[in-house]
């Protein structure tokens, strides 16, 4: 790491090199502070001297202003990192919505649910279709009638504990209003700014000589995350419920009733909410409500349409971590035009070389971009993933002005290049053929499934190549793997160019090494900023077995495929185990793998792939020896099919095989693809050949589709 005088040295006579190691130190010590004021109340530091640290912070950020990323704390004007509350675990997991750009997802979104349910063409679906606000999203839990926690979406499953500053909203009851309220309620909804209140907050800000907010989101979340409950009160927050998590009885049997009960109970909803029972009247209800977005005083950024029928939700159930019965409609990208001054090749954790447009800074939607994706070799030069022509053929060259655009929180892209404002004598990019890391290993283009050469290039170093290594450490202490809060990407290249984390193991034993090392004599360190960093990485030696999996960086094993695997084995003793007999062909093994959701042949040859390299062995024997992890969420025990294995088959009449799937799993039992000694029913529908002859070969209880309702209770 640079060396750099500590805050005695003024910011104005800070070389970059200095700035940027003081402005990561910063970071981590900021984000440990607040852990120990707001979660261990054993605050080390006084406010002054805490005040004084985000000030030094953000006039780093004024004078080097390419430190400022999306995740800096000066984009979060008040919003404290995690960890600044205590954690509150949701009953009810708070999940996210599948997306929808054009008009064709809509009606393949409701296509979907017509063949889940098996409704035909004719049955009209009713949705509740909703403005999606752009706020932060809350859960408020009411037992009795009474407020007792109010709680961040945060990843899910664990948010952050809001109540006393969520208490001080008008527009959030203290104590539900009317009769027959359940002894448990949890209604969910959105906290907004308006946008004629975040303009008057910032004058006030600016009078005062405070940072300005960037956007209503931005303002909306930075008030409800304050020291002093106070100062959320004195900030204009508004509150739009439309759903709930864990409910003790449920007052209404549709998505409108539900809302409608919400208003009796004393709850603002929004009132542009309205029943549609068609793909064109979602589609009318869209284009009306994005023609009035700019006169709302409220921001939006789509709209949010729901099976209204409770039951059928039910029945529909969800895909990983979201929901089959909803999707987010969201409106047209946002673009903007700048210059693209540099194209940067940067090496992904398994060896995919991806390039980034360096840009003049460019504002889109509340956000400033810096660097957008050029996606690959053929997007540059205006071919799509096809082969289809994209641009009318139009390349991107260095010293284009060029089209950006972004939707949502999707990453910046290049839709387009102004041909008129292409520089004279600029020339044709041309891709890397080594790889830019140290050893200039050979780059390749990777084949598809039927041999044709594919779009990706990628670097053939494999682990010998120090970019990949690094880029897998990136991953292991990223938010959805291991989470560990002030390791970032700073501080791993700078500890792996010193040969001090080489591999994850190696960073739980950094501690048990720092008598050699000596990290708190490394100056823009100290002892404090190294305290911090051990307590992070200690708070981190627990871990659950799908985000443990992740971690891992297996090729091909995102974040719902984890999960599945995770669900599926269970313990990570099981999964260890069944993942070394697939490496080494095991045909049961493999047979009993692609029995499970969501995992098929890719999946299965990356973990063979992965296991069957000793080298990964080693790294994953390494790091277990330091983790504890976390079994799975335990599946239902209290149902009549709890921890049975059932197959269906045949064509199903009074449900669909996906339905059938989905009400197993969600009762505590494993669907699988085929018949074996452990089955222990076969659902069998009309037409079931060769997997019933096999249940009735080997003994296994076959069902009728009614006997299986009656089992199941009609779930």
């Amino acid at each position: 790491m640079p060396k750099v005088k500590t805050e005695k040295t003024p910011v104005a006579l800070l070389t970059p090199k200095q700035a940027n190691a003081e402005h990561a130190r910063l970071a981590t010590d900021i984000a440990a502070h607040d852990k120990r004021y707001y979660q261990q109340d054993r605050p080390s530091i006084t406010d002054a001297e805490y005040d004084d640290l985000r000030r030094r912070y953000n006039a780093i950020e004024e004078r080097f202003p390419e430190l400022r990323t999306l995740e800096s704390l000066s984009l979060k004007v008040g919003a404290a990192p995690s960890g600044r509350f205590k954690k509150v675990r949701h009953a009810v997991p708070m999940l996210s919505l599948d997306n929808a750009f054009a008009e064709q997802d809509v009606a393949d979104f409701v296509g979907r649910i017509r063949r889940f349910l098996k409704l035909g063409d004719t049955e009209a679906i009713s949705f509740s279709a909703e403005p999606k606000i752009d706020g932060l999203s809350m859960s408020l839990r009411y037992q009795d009638g009474e407020l007792v926690t109010a709680a961040t979406r945060g990843d899910g499953a664990e948010g952050e504990d809001v109540t006393a500053n969520i208490r001080t909203l008008h527009d959030v009851p203290h104590k539900l209003k009317g009769r027959n309220i359940p002894a448990v309620c949890e209604v969910r909804g959105e906290v907004y700014m308006t946008k004629a209140a975040f303009l008057k907050l910032n004058e006030r800000q600016k009078e005062a000589g405070e940072t300005i907010f960037a956007n209503p989101r931005n303002s909306a979340a930075g008030s409800l995350r304050q020291k002093d409950s106070a100062v959320t009160a004195s900030r204009p927050l508004g509150f739009f419920a439309y759903a709930w998590g864990e409910m003790s009885d449920m007052p209404a049997a549709t998505q409108s009733g539900m809302i409608k009960w919400f208003e009796h109970c004393g709850f603002k909803t929004n009132p542009l909410t309205k029943v549609c029972r068609s793909v064109e009247e979602l589609l009318a209800f869209h284009s009306k409500i994005e023609t009035q977005r700019s006169h709302l005083d409220y921001d939006i950024d789509g709209v949010v349409y729901k099976v209204d029928r409770l039951d059928w939700q039910e029945r529909l159930g969800f895909v990983s971590r979201t929901p089959r019965w909803a999707i987010a409609h969201k409106f047209p990208a946002e673009r903007a035009t700048t210059v693209l001054k540099d194209i940067e090749i940067q090496v992904g954790r398994t060896g995919a070389l991806t390039p980034v447009g360096k840009l003049e800074p460019v504002g889109v939607g509340g956000v400033m971009v810096q660097n957008v994706t050029l996606h690959n070799e053929d997007y540059i030069k205006g071919i799509g993933g096809k082969g289809e022509v994209l641009r009318e053929g139009r390349d991107i060259r260095i010293g284009d002005t060029v089209i950006i655009q972004r939707a949502g929180d999707v990453i910046p892209q290049v839709v387009d290049v102004v041909m008129d404002k292409r520089p004279k004598g600029a020339k044709e990019y041309h891709f890397p053929k080594k790889c830019p890391c140290p050893l200039h290993t050979e780059v390749v283009r990777e084949e598809t499934a039927t041999g044709e050469e594919g779009s990706r290039a990628r670097c053939t170093g494999e682990f010998a190549c120090p970019f990949q290594k690094i880029q897998h450490l990136m991953l292991f202490v990223s938010r959805r793997a291991f989470d560990i809060e002030g390791f970032g990407e700073k501080q791993i290249e700078y500890f792996f160019e010193q040969g001090w984390v080489k591999e994850p193991a190696d960073i739980f034993t950094l501690e048990a090494r720092n008598r050699t090392l000596k990290l708190e004599e490394i100056e823009g360190y100290g002892e404090t900023s190294v305290r911090n960093l051990f307590d992070a990485i200690n708070e981190r030696r627990d871990i659950g077995l799908d985000r443990f999996i992740y971690a891992l960086g297996i090729r091909h094993v995102g974040e719902t495929t984890a999960l599945a695997l995770a669900r599926g084995y269970g313990s990570w003793e099981a999964f260890h185990d069944a993942c070394l007999k697939v490496a080494k062909g095991d045909e049961r093994a493999i047979a009993e793998m692609d029995d499970l959701d969501q995992i098929g042949d890719t999946v299965i040859q990356a973990v063979a792939a992965y296991f069957g390299e000793s080298h990964n062995r080693g790294i994953v024997e390494r790091l277990t020896r330091q983790v504890k992890i976390r079994d799975a969420e335990k599946p239902k025990k209290d149902t009549a099919i709890a921890g049975k294995t059932v197959v269906f088959t045949g064509s199903l009449e009074k449900f669909t095989r996906d339905e059938a799937k989905a009400t197993a799993e969600r009762l505590g039992a494993k669907a699988s693809g085929s018949v074996s000694k452990k089955t222990d029913y076969v659902v069998a529908g009309p037409g079931a050949g060769s997997k019933l002859a096999e249940a009735n070969k080997l003994g296994v209880k076959v069902l009728t589709e009614d006997e299986w309702l009656a089992l199941v209770g009609g779930a």
